[in-house]
């Protein structure tokens, strides 16, 4: 484990010296003008920020599962966060620092082939067009980095409720206008010291008069512990059917290098009576049947089957088997991975609850656009699925791990009105 980390620190370190080598071309084409004293205290103040990021690397890989397991993950959070709102930038402004280099390269192709008077006109027009795009290039990198600041600072926090109706040929009369609310990837003990958040959440949870709750894995994030404080909030938690939950990949504690196999298990045991407590009733490859005016409709959940490297615990037949009769079947399973290898095509479940992609916390969501890096991963990443008559909808979740924002994937509370068509 620890000499994964360091490979992966190097890794970090060799981007970031890459990175930041690259931009920093395009910083002195447009600090040039400035006096010699401006420009030295901007070089200075540019290279401050990896130097600090560096610093904070090494500090955290000395005891790197202390500051996952404590509330000294807020120290990880902070790198991590600071590192998104200067790189994510710096990649903006490098593509056009990029497209820079190659108009003048191509400028110089020119002059090699050119006459003098040709070659004087082309490289004056070539400087101009590289410093226009470098530019333009720093003004577009301030969006990013804005939007980054706004994620931390409030989007974290502004959830946001989707009222989804969705129509089934086969949903029993009785369970017409039927309510279903989604959570998922709680991730709550990125939460610690902000209780009242998880308070709020759970007041607009409650104000949507749910028949009934489904949280679809991840209640922490590495550790039982995390929950503990928050299980008076989340016991206020109400619908007319109760709450149920499933485990998310999160939920076992496999990131952590743990003592023995018996502190392992502890720690799993811990956290299923935590749930309990907090009124979570909990699925592990299990199902259950609600019945109205003579009509039934089934709910199972598995636990986490994601392709690898996540572990494949989800056992569907088991979680099917009490149901084969009930003409009409939700799923609850963390990885949308699940229903492509093992649902759609291959049973009769109807619609397909899932979370884990986070919509990776980061990408672009407004009409008509809706992108993000965790797309290249997950092709079921965010919103709703159809195959046939078959539907998933994955949630992006209500909390947020290790990037501390949210940035146009803002954290959800998915309500869903089944009708009969």
């Amino acid at each position: 484990m620890r000499g994964g980390l360091y490979v992966f620190f190097l890794v970090v370190i060799t981007f970031l010296l890459l990175v930041d080598s690259y931009a920093f071309r395009g910083i002195r084409i447009l600090t040039g003008p400035f006096d010699q004293r401006w420009r030295i205290f901007l070089y200075i103040l540019y290279w401050i920020i990896p130097l600090v990021i560096l610093l904070l690397i090494g500090y955290i890989s000395l005891n790197f599962r202390e500051y996952i397991t404590t509330r000294k993950f807020k120290i990880l959070y902070f790198l991590i966060g600071f590192f998104v709102l200067f790189y994510v930038p710096k990649l903006v402004f490098i593509a056009f620092q990029l497209g820079t280099d190659i108009i003048r390269f191509s400028g110089w192709i020119l002059t090699r082939v050119s006459s003098p008077e040709t070659k004087l006109a082309a490289t004056a027009a070539t400087m101009s067009r590289s410093e226009f795009l470098t530019r333009v290039g720093i003004v577009i990198a301030i969006i990013p980095f804005i939007s980054v600041i706004q994620g931390i600072t409030k989007g974290r926090y502004n959830y946001k409720i989707k009222n989804i109706k969705l129509h089934f040929n086969n949903l029993p009369y009785a369970f017409d206008g039927f309510r279903v609310l989604q959570i998922s990837d709680w991730h709550i003990g990125s939460f610690l010291g902000q209780e009242n958040k998880v308070a709020e959440a759970v007041d607009l949870i409650n104000a949507q008069n749910a028949d009934i709750i489904l949280f679809t894995g991840d209640i922490v994030n590495n550790v039982a512990e995390e929950l503990r404080v928050f299980i008076p909030y989340l016991r206020k938690m109400r619908s007319s059917l109760g709450v149920y939950s499933i485990l998310g990949n999160h939920d076992y504690g496999e990131y952590i290098n743990w003592e023995s196999k018996e502190a392992h298990a502890d720690n799993m045991k811990i956290l299923f009576d935590y749930q309990l407590e907090a009124g979570m009733n909990l699925l592990r490859n299990e199902s259950f049947v609600i019945e109205k005016q003579g009509e039934k409709i089934g709910i199972a959940g598995v636990e986490n089957w994601g392709r690898p490297p996540f572990q494949q615990y989800g056992n569907l037949d088991q979680a099917l088997e009490k149901l084969p009769a009930v003409p009409f079947k939700i799923l609850m399973s963390h990885d949308p991975s699940h229903w492509d290898a093992e649902v759609i095509r291959k049973t009769n479940i109807d619609l397909t609850l899932s979370g884990h992609t986070h919509g990776l916390q980061f990408g672009i969501n407004i009409p008509g656009i809706k992108w993000s890096p965790v797309q290249w991963k997950y092709p079921r990443w965010a919103g709703l699925y159809e195959e046939g008559k078959q539907k998933l909808y994955v949630n992006v979740g209500i909390g947020y791990i290790a990037f501390p924002g949210r940035v146009g994937f803002l954290p959800e509370i998915t309500v869903f009105e089944l009708h009969r068509s």
